[in-house]
């Protein structure tokens, strides 16, 4: 069976966010931006999973699309914990690198299907 990149990626950063988000809780006991973090960057995966057993291409791409929606709020989080100097070390910059990366191919298989969808 063919390794399925976006699959792989987005479980991987959602594990890498989950430890994040832990440790922002733990060392600044910071509990309002983590958790909408945790809740965003997981969902990308999950929307991705459940894009797999799509029943039809509709709603395939509408499972991407929500796991795009999710990268984008995902980066959001990211970028204001950085830029309000909340909190930051090496693993945000790699975070941040990672979820530009996801949507970077999200959109790319959106626009893919949609063009395959015609």
């Amino acid at each position: 069976m063919k390794e399925n990149v976006i699959v792989n990626k987005s479980y991987a950063f959602a594990v890498k966010l989950v430890k994040f988000c832990f440790e922002l809780q733990d060392k600044k006991k910071e509990f309002v931006l983590s958790r909408q973090l945790l809740k965003s960057g997981t969902s990308i995966g999950a929307n991705v999973e459940e894009a797999q057993g799509a029943i039809s291409k509709a709603e395939f791409i509408a499972k991407v699309q929500i796991a795009l929606k999710e990268a984008k709020e995902t980066k959001y989080w990211l970028r204001l914990i950085k830029d309000a100097d909340l909190f930051h070390n090496d693993q945000l910059e790699q975070l941040l690198a990672e979820c530009n990366e996801i949507i970077v191919i999200l959109t790319s298989i959106l626009k893919t299907s949609k063009e395959n969808k015609k």
